[in-house]
């Protein structure tokens, strides 16, 4: 069942990045949840590097903290892309 929420929270955080950071992207659906995923890792990653504690499950602070990785990876992803 982790997984599986990993995949939902990844979609969820993908999508959103990618709403709002608007703009041509390399890649589809497969692309957007790899992303939204590992954006969570690098979001939790640089949260707990700035001190500001690890935030986990389905909350508000979380989204946000994946949703900020996922923009930043896909920033650099379309930056590569080019």
């Amino acid at each position: 069942m982790g997984m599986l929420s990993w995949i939902i929270m990844g979609l969820i955080v993908g999508a959103l990045a990618k709403f709002l950071m608007p703009g041509r992207d390399p890649g589809g659906l497969i692309i957007t949840i790899l992303l939204g995923i590992a954006g969570a890792f690098v979001g939790g990653f640089l949260a707990s590097a700035l001190g500001l504690g690890t935030v986990t499950g389905f909350n508000l602070g979380s989204i946000l903290i994946a949703t900020g990785g996922a923009i930043l990876l896909l920033f650099f992803y379309r930056r590569f892309k080019r």
